[in-house]
């Protein structure tokens, strides 16, 4: 089911090759090889010819063994979040080790920011899509490509304030507490985001919509789900932190 021989150009095989816990891997992707599915589905904009649809799958059933290697009890009701943290972990690290955006599509997606804060200041409101592809001389294509990229960086944002809280708890005797713990804190604080933020969130993290389909959604523009999404994670890694 997983090509090994295909992975190791990753070189993550030998780091899971050694289990921490000993775990039914068949079982393992039986029941939860969906969740690469899932990820791979929300991240497959970001593919390039470095770094394919079908390297993403591999990637992130790697990610999934370690998963279950590291958490151990995969029955448990919580593995699923713990899972899919690390699978888009190991994806999003793959990406940036391959440089996934390159020195022109960077430059792209700030000069994309830096016109949509400017216009916002002049109009004194979130700016319309015509009105940034105006102000950027492209046309719509090129627009949705550079907000894509924008949004990207921050993809793995969420996962961060998660991963920051596990780094250095999960070990050969980890039960699953540490985690539930941080799962619990991080739930405290979306209750704390305004509801609109609560539900952004929810349609990019948990029902894998992207940018478009959420503007439609929340019926407002792409670039207004961006800065709303900044501003929740913004909140909820001060909220986090105090």
């Amino acid at each position: 089911m997983l090509d090994m021989n295909h992975s190791e150009s990753y070189g993550v095989v030998d780091e899971v090759s050694t289990p921490t816990n000993r775990i039914d891997e068949n079982r393992l992707l039986s029941q939860h090889q969906i969740l690469v599915k899932r990820v791979v589905n929300q991240l497959r904009n970001h593919a390039t010819t470095h770094c394919s649809i079908e390297d993403m799958q591999q990637i992130g059933l790697i990610g999934l063994l370690e998963a279950g290697r590291r958490y151990g009890n995969i029955d448990d009701p919580n593995f699923p979040a713990f899972a899919v943290c690390r699978i888009r972990g190991s994806i999003l690290d793959e990406l940036r080790r391959l440089d996934w955006r390159s020195r022109k599509t960077r430059q792209q997606a700030h000069e994309l920011n830096d016109v949509t804060r400017d216009l916002t200041k002049s109009l004194k409101r979130t700016p319309t899509e015509q009105e940034i592809i105006r102000a950027l001389g492209t046309d719509q294509q090129d627009y949705h490509a550079r907000l894509n990229a924008t949004m990207a960086a921050e993809m793995q944002s969420l996962d961060q304030l998660i991963e920051s809280g596990l780094e250095g708890t999960v070990d050969s005797d980890y039960d699953g507490m540490n985690h539930e713990h941080i799962r619990r804190s991080l739930e405290k604080a979306l209750d704390k985001l305004p509801k609109r933020e609560q539900l952004l969130l929810t349609l990019f993290y948990q029902h894998d919509l992207n940018l478009h389909e959420i503007a439609l959604v929340l019926e407002l523009t792409p670039p207004r789900i961006c800065q709303l999404h900044k501003q929740a994670l913004k909140q909820l890694n001060q909220l986090l932190s105090s």
